[in-house]
């Protein structure tokens, strides 16, 4: 559908046309979505330059185009090309809609990630931080927005070794989520499994099984046995059991985790 209409919009009103580089745009991230990068990069990068041209570099369309090669440098691990696009997004949107908006925040959030990814743990705790603060204001406390800053939240701690601010982050995203977006939501289980995690680190053996199994009937349910989620809840479980000393539970776990 997108290629059709890129093409007949080409024809129509020019490849320049404002209304023509929505579309490249949109076949980017349609690109991203279906896993072509080189080719998202391909549509984003047309859609920049042309959007640099007729509205500006300053523009919200030209900003959400950067902010969007961004994401795609990111999945590419090309990090420091993510870091400069978030930044030049973040720039132009605290410029054009004010350093509270959501379109603004959003960046930031994304900035979160990308120096959690980087191991620059301070600047990503001061990001999530910003963003938790503006969505909270912005959208309110339960939006699932500010929920997935507070589940971030939750990771960036267990990775400092903050495991009780961890722990209060990932009990408030899953009542949240649960809430929002039903106990059985893949983001929902998402944060059962990242408690089973923490509860481990900490010792709370009996916790965490019960994390564990949570995510998995949910996972199972929601996605499959075989998805990779699922497999990862598997695998985590066979270590629990094994710290445990439940070694006969721990090998079928292992048993399907390999199969």
């Amino acid at each position: 559908m997108y290629q059709r209409a890129l093409t007949g919009r080409e024809k129509a009103l020019g490849p320049e046309h404002t209304s023509t580089l929505g579309t490249v745009h949109n076949l980017g991230l349609l690109y991203r979505t279906q896993g072509k990068l080189a080719e998202a990069e391909a549509m984003y990068q047309r859609a920049l330059t042309g959007s640099e041209k007729a509205l500006g570099p300053e523009h919200t369309s030209t900003l959400a185009t950067v902010n969007n090669l961004g994401l795609l440098y990111r999945t590419q691990g090309k990090l420091a090309e993510a870091e400069a696009m978030y930044q030049r997004a973040l720039t132009g949107s605290e410029k054009a809609l004010g350093p509270e908006h959501t379109s603004t925040l959003n960046t930031v959030h994304c900035l979160g990630l990308l120096y959690t990814d980087q191991g620059k743990l301070a600047e990503a705790e001061a990001m999530y931080q910003r963003a938790l603060t503006g969505s909270e204001k912005a959208l309110g406390p339960e939006h699932t927005s500010t929920l997935n800053t507070v589940h971030n939240l939750g990771i960036l701690y267990t990775d400092q070794g903050k495991l009780a601010e961890a722990e209060a982050m990932y009990q408030r995203a899953l009542t949240g989520y649960e809430k929002a977006l039903g106990p059985e939501h893949t983001s929902t289980l998402g944060t059962v499994h990242n408690l089973g995690v923490l509860y481990t680190n900490q010792g709370k053996l009996a916790e965490a099984e019960a994390m564990y199994q949570r995510a998995l009937t949910g996972y199972e349910k929601a996605l499959g046995p075989e998805h990779t989620s699922t497999l990862g809840t598997v695998h985590n479980l066979g270590v629990l059991y094994t710290n445990q000393g439940k070694l006969a539970e721990a090998e079928a776990m292992y048993q399907r985790y390999r199969t």
